[in-house]
């Protein structure tokens, strides 16, 4: 299946999205035979999945229910896997914006799990680089054995000119990038972290001063509405550092 066609009924290997609630959802492998357990109960892949439409409200085993969704590549990046760091959907644009993509353009991507003692000798780390290129160009990886010879390798495959753009979860990480960067000869170099902040907007009314104009009606009687926005107290979590740079023809 693909995740830019839509299908209409689900068939065997076909990827899933359970909604079991709000914010609560899980990717399943459309298997005959086999089962998944849910806070709701058994769902059973041959009886409840298989032939049905994408979108079907399924009564699971103890009477509650879910909904089988068909995967988009948002609601993919809120379900896959995990075993490093991904991009989410704030990165994705921020990225997408950065390096001026639009239908047409090539994208070089790659990723690797790389084992930087400098940084954290008890993980691996996933560094991606970006580069876009003008159209035409071959598709390919960059597989990175190190920083420096990761942004080598981009310097070279990027040709004349393009963008780089890099992911990084630490400070030390950024640092090292820029020099990396700065060295080999890449311009315009930047470093953002997108953290999004929620307000709660709501309207208040306040009463309006009196100012001893002679008003008739008793003090406070007339108010003013105006929209107040006031911050979240949840903290917003980090996701890592996105690093810009150009490289220009010269």
């Amino acid at each position: 299946m693909s995740f830019v066609a839509y299908e209409e009924l689900i068939k065997e290997g076909d990827t899933a999205i359970l909604s079991l609630g709000h914010g609560a959802m899980v990717a399943v492998r459309v298997q005959r035979g086999a089962q998944t357990q849910t806070r709701h109960g058994v769902l059973r892949h041959s009886v409840d999945l298989i032939g049905r439409p994408f979108g079907s409200k399924v009564t699971c085993g103890r009477g509650g229910w879910v909904y089988v969704l068909h995967p988009t590549p948002e609601l993919w990046t809120l379900n896959l896997p995990h075993r490093t760091q991904i991009l989410y959907s704030t990165d994705i644009a921020l990225i997408t914006m950065m390096l001026e993509l639009r239908p047409g353009s090539v994208v070089c991507e790659s990723g690797e799990f790389l084992r930087l003692p400098q940084f954290n000798s008890e993980i691996d780390t996933n560094v991606e680089v970006r580069a876009s290129r003008p159209a035409g160009w071959r598709q390919g990886g960059l597989l990175l054995a190190g920083i420096e010879e990761g942004i080598g390798h981009a310097w070279k495959e990027t040709g004349l000119s393009g963008r780089f753009c890099s992911f990084s979860p630490c400070i030390e990480q950024v640092q090292r990038t820029c020099q990396a960067l700065a060295a080999r000869g890449f311009s315009e170099l930047s470093t953002l972290e997108v953290l999004p902040q929620v307000y709660n907007v709501r309207t208040v009314s306040l009463p309006l001063p009196d100012l001893g104009a002679g008003t008739d009606g008793p003090a406070g009687s007339d108010t003013s509405p105006f929209r107040s926005g006031t911050p979240m107290k949840e903290a917003v979590g980090h996701t890592g550092y996105l690093t810009f740079a150009t490289k220009t023809p010269g």
